[in-house]
């Protein structure tokens, strides 16, 4: 049995809090959550998105496997690049996309914000 550490010397919560100084307050980075009311007008400039609970949502149609898992790598890319990862779920040549702002508690004007640029992909 694994016995509990008591926040002692050496621990791995002094050391944590150790590191945490340094580092800005989680709060510092917290994304304000879009009202129903932004959420329905961003949408109407997005009219291939759709709200689904706490997030948007876009399935792409592509004309095989492959095209979709390139499609899929530019995606990777713009989200590492903007720190913001969509779900992504692949099926054969569908790709839904799903996007959700963690720190928000729901959708953020980050998740439109990445949308446009999935948009820009999707459009030859």
């Amino acid at each position: 049995m694994a016995k509990a550490s008591t926040g002692g010397e050496g621990s791995g919560a002094k050391r944590a809090a150790k590191g945490k100084a340094s580092r800005p307050a989680a709060s510092a980075h917290k994304v304000p959550p879009m009202s129903d009311a932004q959420i329905d007008r961003a949408l109407a400039e997005r009219s291939e998105w759709a709200r689904v609970g706490d997030a948007i949502q876009r399935t792409l149609s592509f004309k095989d496997f492959v095209a979709a898992m390139v499609f899929v790598g530019l995606v990777a890319e713009m989200a590492e690049s903007d720190q913001h990862h969509p779900d992504i779920l692949i099926r054969y040549n569908k790709v839904t996309l799903s996007m959700s702002t963690h720190d928000a508690g729901g959708i953020s004007h980050k998740d439109f914000a990445l949308a446009a640029k999935v948009d820009g992909l999707a459009t030859p």
